[in-house]
């Protein structure tokens, strides 16, 4: 059996972390910037995940952009420090993406400044115990909505990224798979001269840039078609391939437990799995800081960080 639905390109220079996860006492400077404010985890909570934790076999997770605020990379909703809070910036529409020439291009300008920091992120300890989870056999299946590949450097097998991975750039005329990382030289290439202020980043991998920056910017067409370039991730108004919906449903039915981490749910792409969850009588709990549109399905709600809380949890 195929264990990753979507296509990998191998990792460079990012080590395999597999040593025993360890409690995280403080964070590097800088990265609590995306996270936020949240009480140390009571002690009552993590007992109760370590029991749900401990009684399953086979348990499938959900991840999301709370995991990867721990890693320095922001994400949209979260009070106070999310996109939506700190700036009045939405993402690229699907659609704005496909009809507009001028779009593109001032998508791939923002995102030709913001990649070189985008892809240096690394995994973090919440990343590390999955993969171990992994290893011991305890995760059956991981299904992140973030497009950062962070779980596959941190050594994930698997693995499901629902939302496509920010790594990997598809031609929308013949369907090749590219690396973005190739794509990066080729803009280097075609723009020599070209230089764009970058302001505040944003959570997949751009960064602000004014109209009159992104006028001269040239961008690349597809080497083995000459079609329109765009990243592998679900923009914002496109839909999860059916395929893809299908294999996580029945993961999900091969499952005992779903724990969801970092999530708010808010994306129907992936709270539906929730709700099949609801349905088959799968229990669920939920680690994030927040509160999330799937509250009222789980049997378990514990409020904390990610790294801290799933650190101190032991998959017996």
């Amino acid at each position: 059996m195929v264990l990753i639905t979507r296509v990998m390109f191998p990792w460079r220079n990012f080590p395999l972390h597999t040593s025993a996860p360890r409690m995280v006492s403080s964070e590097p400077a800088g990265l609590v910037n995306f996270v936020p404010a949240c009480s140390s985890t009571d002690a009552q909570s993590l007992d109760l995940l370590q029991d749900f934790v401990g009684h399953s076999r086979r348990l499938f997770v959900i991840t999301g952009a709370g995991l990867s605020t721990e890693s320095g990379i922001p994400d949209y909703r979260s009070e106070g420090v999310g996109l939506y809070a700190r700036t009045d910036r939405r993402p690229m529409q699907h659609a704005e993406f496909i009809r507009s020439a001028k779009s593109r291009q001032r998508y791939w300008a923002r995102n030709f400044v913001g990649w070189p920091q985008f892809s240096s992120h690394q995994p973090n300890a919440a990343h590390k115990v999955l993969q171990r989870w992994e290893q011991l056999g305890k995760l059956h299946w991981l299904l992140t909505q973030n497009v950062d590949a962070l779980h596959s450097k941190a050594g994930q097998k698997r693995l499901t990224e629902l939302h496509g991975c920010a790594h990997r750039v598809m031609c929308l005329g013949c369907g090749t798979i590219s690396s973005r990382r190739e794509l990066q030289q080729r803009f280097v290439a075609m723009n020599p001269d070209w230089r764009g202020k970058a302001g505040a980043v944003a959570p997949d991998g751009d960064v602000f840039l004014e109209d009159e920056e992104v006028l001269h910017f040239r961008v690349p067409a597809c080497e083995s078609c000459g079609g329109t370039l765009k990243p592998e991730v679900t923009f914002f108004g496109d839909t999860v391939n059916k395929s893809t919906v299908e294999f996580v449903h029945s993961r999900l039915a091969e499952s005992d437990s779903v724990l969801v981490v970092g999530s708010s749910l808010q994306v129907y792409s992936a709270y539906r799995f929730l709700l099949a969850a609801g349905d088959r009588k799968i229990p669920v709990a939920i680690l994030n800081i927040g509160p999330t549109r799937a509250d009222h399905l789980a049997e378990l709600r514990v409020k904390g960080r990610c790294g801290e809380v799933l650190s101190l949890i032991h998959p017996h």
